[in-house]
């Protein structure tokens, strides 16, 4: 294992500007392919070290919400679908703010384009969305880049601790104020 390990190393080093290309490209196939972002930031942190691995993944992340930005509006029935399931996980009251999309983009059990339809729904262009997309790319690109390893060799116990921070982090980082529709606080008594 060792061997193969040294000798896909020297590989990606003699490949020159081809490796970081293939890399981005495996971020944008990756959902094809069912591979988690775990995964393929992990290896990126391993070939390319923590600064460039995270520079690659971002920017292939950054990628995958704008290739996902057009492909869910080709498949209008797709879009529906994943729309309730994302409207089971987040309320419709409920406004994330861009700390908690941050937190969110960052647990492993969220799936990415959970996160992408939301952002998808409360902004108003492609340019916005954009910029969104690549400010939370950053969080799991360095995250898991750098500490992927250790949380994937966490004991369970570990594991455990660590998503419960998240859910933590994630509830802390809320707004605090409650909207009440007009019709809802000048209710008719009958």
């Amino acid at each position: 294992m060792q061997e193969y390990l040294e000798r896909s190393q020297y590989f990606i080093e003699q490949s020159g500007w081809l490796a970081p290309l293939f890399f981005i490209m495996l971020h944008v196939v990756r959902q094809v392919l069912f591979i988690p972002v775990l995964l393929v930031c992990l290896v990126g942190g391993y070939i390319f070290g923590i600064f460039y691995g995270s520079l690659y993944s971002i920017i292939g992340l950054s990628l995958v919400s704008m290739v996902f930005y057009y492909i869910i509006y080709l498949f209008p029935r797709f879009r529906k679908k994943l729309s309730r399931l994302q409207h089971k996980f987040v309320k419709d009251t409920t406004r994330l703010n861009l700390a908690q999309l941050m937190v969110m983009r960052v647990m492993p059990l969220v799936h990415f384009h959970l996160v992408s339809l939301y952002v998808i729904e409360t902004t108003k262009s492609f340019r916005q969305y954009s910029k969104k997309s690549i400010i939370l790319s950053i969080p799991p690109a360095i995250i898991y880049t750098a500490f992927g390893g250790m949380i994937h060799e966490l004991p369970l116990q570990g594991t455990v601790f660590f998503a419960l921070f998240l859910v933590l982090l994630f509830f802390g980082l809320r707004k605090k104020r409650t909207t009440i529709e007009w019709e809802a606080f000048f209710q008719k008594k009958d």
